[in-house]
């Protein structure tokens, strides 16, 4: 029996395991049919060509999903949908340098000088006219006043006339501190009653009235003054201090309106008075933020 052409031949299939191709590799075989053979080798080609696109489409549906899954577990997280609030405070989490870190500090509020001259339980430094008004001389602004007698009593009714003595007795008064300065022919007296509360130093203040006249302070070379002549005077007060200015002119003539030196002289030391009430204040609120 001849295998050359009688006995049964199998088709080709190239996608066939074992499948044997329709040619003979001896010499004396038919010639290969090639254009069979360019078919199937053009069908080969499409099918793995589909099969490779037919593959990325599936990679990229398989990628697509599970970045779609990341998302919806990252959006699931609980730490994810945290509100800020609820987040740890700076101060909690871990510094990335390992720098030191300190808690904010802020500076003490100040200490208010008012509050140390308003009462004398706080009001506790050394007191005294030379305290009060140092030195031999003061100068505000263009004028210079020469510093005169001083006096100072705890009894108040010594450094008073007119119904000022009724209202520092009334408001228990505790001390009276005076001292007399001159400019020329210009004497101005400056009075400080002491208080132990401001209360009782604001009643004095709205209680006096013009009749209520700090006693002029004579002696030395300050002629007498303002001894039945028409003179100015002025009332206030600080904390538990009041304080009292009497200004005339030593030739013992009377004050008008048109003499504006000795209203200037009675304003410079009224000034001067406060700024030295305050600055004790400032002295003690001081050596307390620093205690």
């Amino acid at each position: 029996m001849s295998y050359g052409q009688g006995g049964p031949q199998s088709q080709w299939d190239p996608w066939k395991p074992n499948s044997q191709q329709p040619w003979d590799s001896g010499t004396g075989g038919a010639a290969p049919d090639w254009a069979a053979l360019a078919e199937a080798s053009e069908t080969r080609n499409r099918r793995r060509k589909l099969f490779f696109i037919g593959g990325g489409a599936l990679a990229t549906i398989g990628i697509g999903t599970a970045v779609a899954m990341g998302v919806v577990n990252a959006d699931s997280n609980d730490e994810a949908n945290r509100p800020t609030a609820s987040l740890p405070v700076t101060g909690a989490l871990p510094s990335g340098s390992g720098s030191p870190s300190f808690a904010p500090t802020s500076a003490p509020p100040a200490l208010d000088p008012k509050e140390f001259v308003s009462s004398k339980a706080k009001d506790t430094a050394p007191n005294g006219t030379n305290l009060m008004f140092p030195g031999t001389q003061l100068t505000m602004g263009s004028n210079v006043y020469k510093k005169g007698p001083t006096a100072d009593s705890t009894k108040c009714a010594t450094g008073a006339q007119g119904t000022l003595t009724k209202v520092l007795a009334a408001n228990d008064c505790t001390r009276v501190m005076r001292v007399t300065y001159t400019k020329g022919d210009i004497a101005v007296t400056v009075g400080v009653a002491i208080f132990d509360t401001e209360a009782q130093a604001l009643k004095v203040k709205t209680q006096s009235d013009k009749q209520s006249i700090v006693k002029a302070l004579t002696g030395g070379d300050v002629k007498a003054f303002c001894n039945g002549a028409i003179c100015r005077s002025t009332t206030n007060s600080y904390g538990r201090y009041a304080y009292f200015t009497i200004t005339g002119f030593t030739s013992a003539k009377d004050v008008t309106t048109k003499d504006t030196a000795i209203f200037a002289a009675g304003d410079d030391l009224a000034e001067f008075t406060f700024q030295q009430i305050h600055r004790r204040g400032e002295t003690q609120a001081s050596a307390a933020a620093n205690s």
